[in-house]
């Protein structure tokens, strides 16, 4: 198994490293193309240095504590994930910061879409590969050092083993866990950080920028356009590959807590039986991922090495994520087949035929594919819903934003069904082990989705680059068609994350009680059963469900305060030097840039702490009910934030859009005016608040499964009690 994986890892950072070489060679165009890009490479490495350091001064403390109270592996496992998911973030940003003037020349010199297109793919797909790859390769690292030489995958170490503290777990559900834990340490700060920088420079950028002064987007007269190009690095790129990752590391390791845990309820008399039955539950996840990465490979090659293609820029796509897809079924459907054969252990939810498996990963493709398409369908300005957006703006500000509301309510609806469905029928095929493949089976080919995800924030940068290198018009017309098209497919990725992060956190939380079992329970003594009508329960229940509209209300007022330091910059430049509206001088852009990070690096510690004390707190005061209760509610009430928050913030986005291609009198229009508002209060709805809501509730639940076995046994409830 390792073998295998090794190889897919190998040859997912090899290719990447031969697409990030291929695009770094291209031609950077004019030379003040380059000092723009300059400026926006310069701005962004600044940014993710200085929050790195924060990151890590924080995650040692971490480490240090889990290596105290549950064990030394632990802790180190948690500074691997950390290193692999950081690792993959610094390199996504790296090539985005290059393939974005690239993509703005090849546009300029080729004049094609469809070469300009394969640009900026390409770059993306070094994020995407990287993703995959360092994922796997620290999941590796997990497995041979933890698993294979410390001999914690042994079947005879299956087992609840109990510390210097009393406090009972089976060790190598700890290590993968605290691995799991420093991956969304990284994507928690990365997405909240990147979001608030983003967004404020983004809305600074667009209420003084378009609305007062009435310049166009991305205009070189406005101080702000620099900032918002790197925000869109160091957010839409950095952020979403480790949030991504993250959800990507999630679902794997829910699959082989909830088989560890399993194996240990079992009687002594079927142990033997199922031992190496368990082996192979918790190796495939593995094995799985692994083809996945092959898959997408080869996805990737068919759209790079198309010639010529006069296929629509979304069509080709999802043709590379359609043919990622259909390859990863079918290569895991041959694997599950042959590597189940002749098991069928029906017994404490082992409900495992030959394919068992593999038909509830299929559902979690399935389920994602379908939300990924309504999320399309209700933020893409080719279908009714965004056109009934722009069509209310004819009536001014308070219809945009009225009828996106509507449009957002409407679209959490369709994929929660979807998800409800997915739960019941994978359930039913493999059990609790099946939630947790149908998790696996949606992010299987997630080097291909985020290939494409992050194809969107170079394309947005490349026309930035091109508006203020006042280069021909037709370029910018280019670059504005790709970046549509990549705001559709970032919310499509965002349905993937937030509906894997729904699927692996119930898997999560299923291992949570699981987790709660001592060394002599087995079957017969130990029930699977949460007391939702306790007080404790119902009390964290509410609590839950209210954590995430408090962690949203911050995230929101933190983009609101650096967006209007932003806006009094930009305001103050322009009266302070009256030429840089009529071109005569440049404005100040390295000071807008140092309001963004000082906003975003001032501002990002209070969300992202809350997600790791919340659990915490809750069970160090009132133990495992109050903890239980607060992951469901955070859980449910999350997962529709999230969905509301990303699908209003794109549907704004491409109503603002639509209306910017001449409909309703286009842009300088009444109509125009409206959506850029509406599109300004999207904003940090969509790129803020809806990316870090899926890593909330995973944060959430890993932290708490990490740490039941120690506030189950010291909380001070239980003092009093």
């Amino acid at each position: 198994m390792l073998g295998f994986v090794v190889i897919a890892v190998m040859a997912a950072l090899a290719f990447a490293g031969i697409n990030y070489v291929g695009v770094k060679r291209l031609d950077t165009g004019t030379a003040i193309m380059q000092e723009i890009a300059g400026a926006i490479q310069e701005g962004a490495d600044a940014f993710i240095k200085h929050e790195y350091k924060l990151i890590f001064s924080i995650a040692v403390f971490i480490a240090v504590g889990l290596g105290l109270l549950v064990a030394w592996y632990t802790g180190v496992a948690f500074i691997l994930g950390a290193t692999m998911s950081a690792s993959a973030g610094w390199i996504g940003m790296k090539i985005a910061t290059l393939a974005n003037v690239r993509v703005s020349n090849r546009a300029r010199e080729s004049k094609d879409l469809g070469s300009t297109l394969r640009v900026a793919f390409r770059g993306g797909s070094v994020m995407g590969l990287s993703v995959g790859g360092f994922s796997l390769l620290g999941l590796v690292l997990v497995y041979f050092v933890f698993g294979v030489l410390l001999g914690q995958t042994d079947a005879s170490r299956l087992t609840v083993e109990v510390n210097w503290l009393g406090v009972n777990f089976i060790p190598f559900t700890m290590s993968v866990s605290g691995y799991a834990l420093g991956c969304s340490i990284i994507a928690m700060f990365d997405r909240v950080g990147g979001g608030i920088y983003t967004k404020a420079a983004d809305m600074g950028a667009d209420l003084v920028g378009k609305t007062e002064a009435h310049i166009p987007e991305d205009d070189p007269r406005n101080p702000a356009t620099i900032a918002d190009n790197v925000g869109d690095n160091v957010g839409d790129v950095a952020g979403l590959g480790a949030d991504l990752l993250e959800s990507y590391v999630g679902s794997l390791i829910s699959a082989v807590v909830l088989a560890a845990y399993m194996f240990h309820l079992r009687l002594d008399t079927t142990r033997e039986l199922a031992a190496g039955l368990v082996q192979k539950m918790i190796d495939f996840p593995m094995m799985f991922a692994g083809i996945g990465i092959f898959g997408s490979i080869i996805g990737i090659l068919v759209l790079v090495l198309q010639k010529n293609s006069t296929a629509k820029p979304h069509r080709q796509l999802n043709t590379a994520v359609f043919t990622s897809a259909a390859l990863t079924l079918v290569g895991t459907g041959v694997l599950t087949y042959f590597y189940f054969q002749g098991e069928n252990v029906a017994e404490v939810d082992f409900r495992l035929g030959p394919l068992s498996p593999w038909i509830a990963a299929v559902m979690g493709i399935i389920t994602g594919i379908v939300i990924g398409q309504l999320a399309e369908y209700f933020t893409s300005y080719d279908y009714k819903p965004t056109m009934t957006i722009s069509e209310a703006s004819r009536e001014g500000t308070g219809l945009t934003i009225t009828q996106g509301m509507a449009v957002a309510m409407r679209s959490v609806f369709y994929p929660i069904l979807m998800l409800a469905t997915a739960v019941i029928a994978a359930s039913a095929v493999a059990g609790l082990y099946g939630v947790a493949m149908a998790a696996i089976g949606m992010l299987s080919f997630v080097v291909t989705t985020v290939s494409v995800d992050t194809y969107g924030p170079i394309a947005d940068n490349a026309g930035g680059i091109s508006e203020m290198s006042a280069l021909d018009p037709y370029v910018r017309e280019i670059t504005d068609e790709l970046d549509s098209v990549g705001n559709t497919t970032a919310a499509i990725g965002k349905g993937f994350a937030i509906g894997s992060a729904a699927l692996a956190a119930l898997s999560l939380f299923a291992s949570y009680l699981y987790s709660q079992a001592g060394p002599g329970d087995d079957i017969n003594t130990f029930e699977l059963v949460l007391d939702i009508i306790s007080p404790l329960t119902l009390a964290g229940g509410l609590v839950g469900a209210a954590l995430p509209y408090l962690f949203s209300g911050i995230l929101i007022d933190a983009v609101a305060k650096a967006a209007r330091k932003m806006v009094q910059e930009v305001r103050r430049q322009f009266k302070a030097d009256p030429r840089i509206l009529s071109g005569e001088t440049r404005p100040d852009y390295r000071r807008a840039i140092e309001i963004s990070s000082a906003g975003a690096l001032a501002e990002m510690k209070t969300p992202a702490l809350l997600a790791v004390l919340a659990p915490l707190v809750g069970g160090f005061l009132l133990g495992t009910e109050f903890v239980g209760g607060l992951l469901i509610g955070t859980t449910l009430s999350a997962i529709m934030l999230a969905l509301f928050t990303a699908n209003s913030g794109g549907a704004w986005d491409n109503a603002k859009k639509y209306i910017e291609q001449g409909h309703h009198g286009g842009k300088g229009s009444d109509a125009h005016a409206a959506s850029v508002v509406g599109d300004t209060v999207g904003d940090p709805l969509k790129d803020t608040v809806g990316p870090s809501l899926d890593i909330l509730i995973k944060i959430m639940a890993t932290i708490s499964l990490i740490t039941v076995s120690v506030f189950g046994k010291y909380n001070l409830l239980g003092l009093f009690q």
